[in-house]
C-alpha cells in the first residue's frame, strides 16, 4: 500500500468566518473537503463526504489531528477505520503517518497526541469559562452582540414569514438556523 492514490485533503474551521487558507497551504491535493463547524459538532457533513468518497491506496491529509476529530476516542475510531480500508492518513503538523501496518509506536503516537491536543482544547476552554466568570464579577462582561440589526431581525420575519427556506434565510444573513428560530420567536 505505497499511497498510489489520490491525495485528499480535509480541512476543518470553527466558525464562518476563519480562514481555511493556510491549513493546508504548500500541500498539493486532488481534492479538498471543508467543514465549517465547531469540533465538538458530530454533524460534519464534508468529512462524511470525505469518508465516503476515499478509497483503498488514497491519503487523507489533514493539517493536525484536532481538525480531524473531537476527541481522542473519535481520532482512533476515523483513523483505524480508514486504515483497516487501505486508507492512509496523514497529519502536516505532528508529521505522522498513519497506513495500517500493526505498529504499537503509531498506537502510542495516536493515543499521545490525540490526547495531548484534546487536553490544549480543554484547557482553552477552562481559561475562557474563569475569564468570564472574573469578567461578570467586576460587571465588564456583556457577551456576545447581537448578529443582526433589529431592521435586519424584521426584514428576517417578513421574509420567513412569507414561506422562504430558513435554511437558505440562515445562509444569507450569516447566521445559525438555531439563531434564526431564536429571532422568529414572539
Amino acid at each position: 500500500m505505497a499511497g498510489s492514490g489520490q491525495q485528499v485533503g480535509y480541512i476543518r474551521v470553527s466558525s464562518l468566518t476563519q480562514s481555511t487558507e493556510r491549513q493546508l497551504e504548500g500541500v498539493t491535493v486532488d481534492r479538498v473537503f471543508t467543514d465549517k463547524a465547531s469540533g465538538k459538532d458530530a454533524k460534519r457533513p464534508e468529512l462524511e463526504a470525505l469518508l465516503a468518497y476515499v478509497r483503498e491506496g488514497d491519503t487523507i491529509v489533514v493539517h493536525s489531528m484536532d481538525r480531524l476529530a473531537r476527541n481522542v476516542d473519535d481520532l482512533r475510531r476515523i483513523v483505524q477505520e480508514q486504515t483497516r480500508r487501505g486508507v492512509r492518513v496523514r497529519f502536516i503538523k505532528e508529521n505522522l503517518s498513519f497506513t495500517g501496518e500493526a505498529s504499537p509506536m503509531n498506537d502510542l503516537m495516536l493515543s499521545v497526541l490525540g490526547a495531548v491536543a484534546q487536553f490544549e482544547r480543554d484547557l482553552i476552554r477552562e481559561r475562557q469559562r474563569e475569564g468570564i466568570a472574573i469578567a461578570r464579577q467586576k460587571g465588564v462582561y456583556r457577551g456576545r452582540g447581537k448578529a443582526l440589526t433589529e431592521e435586519k431581525v424584521a426584514e428576517l420575519r417578513r421574509r420567513a414569514a412569507g414561506d422562504e427556506k430558513k435554511t437558505a434565510l440562515a445562509r444569507e444573513y450569516g447566521i445559525s438556523r438555531e439563531t434564526l428560530y431564536q429571532y422568529l420567536r414572539p
